[in-house]
């Protein structure tokens, strides 16, 4: 985390000139671009995955009448269609799942008071008025909602919800796109469940964003916003 937390310092001298007392925030800006382009590969994986799955749906509803009295057997079948046709259900996981180490990498730095034995100087640069290892919780603290700190994180949830709402009627094009021929009784077992819930899952980054240390929040806000762009140009 030393070397991490050395890296972030400099390149925050770096932009320094730029940005001025929000050059930490740019560097984290920079490092989840970073970040990005290196899943990027993963990414056109899992589109790729996605248009394959696609073209699988008559062959899947298909299944689905054959097996209707028996979800199990149905189950089986749909692996066993996938794995033929080199078909990962699981693709469009490993790019989030990649990204998982470089935000617990941050939200780690900017909790720790102390980094190596010596004071976390990290914790000592803000976003315009809000400090980077705070929380919603201590802008609502120091000035309400809309105080000098409150209003970056409005700013933020703002940006979620643009791109939650985006995300929302994304996924309900593609999921409506993607039952082409409904089955009674022919869903996978706990498919059901999964499709009303997914189209809201963007939206549990509000939570996350209001709970995490502001650093980790600008991670989130911007590799979310990241993925909706890169989405409606991968899936296009």
């Amino acid at each position: 985390m030393s070397v991490f937390a050395t890296l972030v310092e400099q390149l925050a001298e770096l932009l320094q000139p730029l940005f001025h007392a929000s050059a930490a925030a740019a560097a984290i800006v920079l490092f989840t671009a970073f970040v990005r382009l290196l899943v990027l590969p993963l990414s056109r994986a899992a589109a790729r995955g996605q248009k394959a799955r696609t073209a699988l749906q008559p062959k899947i509803a298909e299944l689905r009448k054959k097996y209707r009295k028996n979800p199990e057997r149905l189950q089986q079948a749909v692996l066993e269609l996938h794995a033929k046709e080199k078909v990962s259900p699981l693709a469009g996981c490993l790019p989030g799942l990649m990204q998982l180490p470089a935000f617990f990498l941050l939200y780690h730095l900017f909790s720790n008071p102390t980094i190596g034995g010596e004071a976390n100087a990290l914790l000592g640069h803000q976003l315009l008025a809000a400090p980077l290892g705070d929380r919603w919780v201590d802008a609502l603290g120091d000035g309400g909602a809309f105080g000098a700190a409150g209003v970056v994180y409005v700013a933020l949830f703002a940006v979620v919800v643009v791109v939650a709402v985006f995300n929302y009627r994304r996924t309900r094009r593609m999921m409506a796109a993607g039952s082409a021929v409904p089955v009674d009784g022919g869903q996978l077992p706990g498919l059901g469940a999964v499709t009303k819930v997914m189209p809201f899952m963007s939206f549990l980054t509000l939570i996350t964003v209001a709970v995490v240390p502001l650093a980790a929040a600008l991670y989130v806000v911007t590799s979310t916003t990241w993925s909706a762009v890169e989405r409606a140009v991968l899936y296009r």
